[in-house]
């Protein structure tokens, strides 16, 4: 697939970031198409890597993990195999639910869901302070949020 979307996969991306539970036949239903295209338009967007996977958004709250933390951690280190060993070894850990490789002042930004502020010391001391190469960290905590979606605004066609 080239990478180009058309109105009709704009259209059935953005239905599937809404709801990933709707129907091949709502899809349809909803673009005026029967549902013999949808299906293979999917498919396409599937194999073209547009569509990476299906989710549930669940509440953060409501599964125990009530505190989120966004970590920034500077390396002492900074050659290929340190950064390749700390990723690797930051994304085995269940706390950590974002790991992104930035520039500027730190070279990682963590999003970790924890319990509380208790669960979140012991995270920092007994897993993050022991990550290769782990110079810095500063964490900001969540007090509420305003806005939190996980759809893309596309550029319409």
């Amino acid at each position: 697939m080239e990478n180009r979307l058309d109105k009709i996969d704009l259209g059935i991306l953005k239905l599937l970031e809404k709801d990933a539970r709707i129907s091949h036949k709502e899809i349809a239903h909803l673009l005026n198409l029967s549902i013999t295209p949808i299906h293979a338009r999917i498919r396409k967007l599937q194999d073209g890597g547009y569509i990476q996977r299906y989710t549930a958004i669940i509440n953060h709250k409501l599964v125990g993990r009530g505190l989120i933390a966004y970590t920034q951690v500077h390396l002492k280190e900074h050659s290929q195999e340190s950064l390749k060993a700390f990723m690797e070894a930051t994304i085995k850990l269940p706390e950590v639910m974002e790991c992104y490789h930035m520039t500027g002042a730190f070279d990682f930004l963590l999003r970790i869901a924890i319990k509380d502020m208790d669960e979140y010391n012991k995270v920092l001391i007994e897993k993050l302070s022991k990550l290769p190469d782990v110079g810095n960290m500063q964490s900001f905590f969540v007090m509420s949020a305003a806005k939190h979606e996980t759809g893309y605004m596309f550029d319409k066609t």
